[in-house]
């Protein structure tokens, strides 16, 4: 189980192609850090700024849905309608020139209806009340995505603030001078990743690796059949990473494109309306992408990722173990090489690491080493203004160990050093 979680935790270590840059004939240059800066696409000079920043929604008894607050447990019981009627505070409200909206639709639809900060600077705490108020995400798989948003996009572990879209550092920072770039969920080969559902590759999109992509929308939908399921969907990664590969000379495939199979569950275990018998049909989800379809039958975005009339959540909570199940089995389904392509047009696989042989992750991994493989994803990629150029508070430093470590300790997971 260690050896698996430990490897595929080195071979994370760098962003972007972490073992190709040493092999003979590779262009080194194609290393550089992969990541909008001034005034690219999700760069801080083109990222929108909200002078009126307000919180996410507070509380509210009348209307407490998993009485999720303060980054605390909720009950974990689902099955309510979202908004709830008469909820002004969490009706739909597109977002403006100045709010930030990034690459996944879940997150912007829920700070289009005031579950998130509505302009796109969040926190940690809104992060966890939001999935479990408004999707019935389960509390260690909350804490667990919130961690990995903050670790792995570095935002920052002081303010514990993060962007869901651009480069925000001069509100998510506490000392922007000192810290460098927080560049958000738009940062390349972070949380963000070759071969999404519905966005262009970094270097295809010409560093536009966040807006909504029609065409790939309804490459989607064909492939599924308009019926965004498990097995669609399956067949649908497979189709975007053979897409990529081909099309992108810089493509990546890491151990963190795991998480476009945990992202891909999510159309059809989180957005599904109890009020269509929880199917994840075409109605649902254009709605939550913001994609309208046109009389030639493509698609395009209307700015309105929102949460569909009359919506009811899902009943159970959708767990750590529920969501490292759908990763495997959807990745089971039709598994691909780990691995990046070359300077010269050839593609190299991951080394022999643990439980990846031949590139490939084993059939017979269980649910607890990819559960323990999250966790560690959430751990190794702490950023890096804590290692040096300034004394960390001993809160920023525990972070992990305190808010997320807890909900792995039974699964036995290496607890990360400080």
């Amino acid at each position: 189980m260690r050896s698996l979680v430990v490897s595929l935790g080195l071979a994370t270590a760098a962003n972007a192609f972490p073992f190709v840059s040493n092999m003979d004939g590779v262009d080194s240059s194609l290393f550089r850090r992969q990541q909008s800066g001034g005034s690219n696409p999700g760069g801080p000079d083109t990222c929108p700024f909200n002078a009126n920043h307000k919180p996410a929604a507070p509380f509210n008894a009348k209307y407490p849905y998993n009485y999720a607050q303060n980054g605390q447990k909720g009950h974990e019981k689902g099955g309510y309608q979202v908004p709830a009627p008469g909820d002004t505070a969490h009706m739909f409200v597109a977002p403006g020139k100045n709010d930030i909206r990034g690459p996944c639709p879940g997150l912007n639809a829920a700070a289009n209806h005031n579950f998130l900060a509505h302009d796109g600077v969040t926190t940690f705490n809104e992060l966890v009340d939001a999935q479990q108020n408004l999707y019935n995400v389960g509390y260690d798989l909350a804490l667990l995505l919130a961690a990995l948003g903050l670790t792995l996009t570095d935002g920052d572990l002081v303010t514990e603030k993060l962007s869901i879209g651009c480069d925000a550092t001069t509100r998510t920072s506490f000392n922007p001078t000192l810290t460098g770039s927080e560049p958000g969920l738009d940062g390349h080969n972070k949380f963000e990743a070759d071969s999404s559902l519905t966005r262009n590759d970094f270097f295809l999109g010409n560093g536009d690796n966040f807006s909504f992509n029609g065409t790939l929308f309804k490459m989607m939908a064909d492939t599924t059949g308009n019926n965004f399921d498990l097995k669609g969907l399956a067949q649908y990664r497979l189709q975007r990473y053979n897409q990529s590969r081909a099309q992108n000379p810089n493509f990546y495939f890491g151990p963190l494109s795991l998480l476009l199979y945990g992202a891909a569950s999510f159309l059809y275990e989180l957005m599904p309306n109890g009020n269509h018998g929880y199917a994840p049909d075409l109605e649902t989800i254009s709605s939550f992408f913001g994609a309208q379809k046109q009389s030639d039958g493509s698609y395009k975005f209307n700015n309105k990722e929102k949460i569909p009339a009359n919506w009811i959540n899902r009943v159970a909570p959708y767990t750590n173990n529920d969501v490292t199940a759908q990763i495997l089995e959807m990745y089971l389904l039709h598994p691909v090489l780990f691995g990046g392509n070359t300077a010269d047009g050839s593609f190299n696989a991951l080394p022999n690491f643990g439980s990846i042989q031949n590139g490939m992750i084993s059939p017979t991994i269980s649910t607890t080493n990819t559960a323990c493989l999250l966790y560690q994803l959430s751990t190794q990629s702490v950023p890096s203004y804590l290692n040096g150029a300034i004394t960390p508070t001993i809160t920023a430093l525990n972070f992990i160990a305190s808010k997320v470590a807890p909900q792995f300790a039974n699964l036995g997971c290496p607890i990360p050093l400080t």
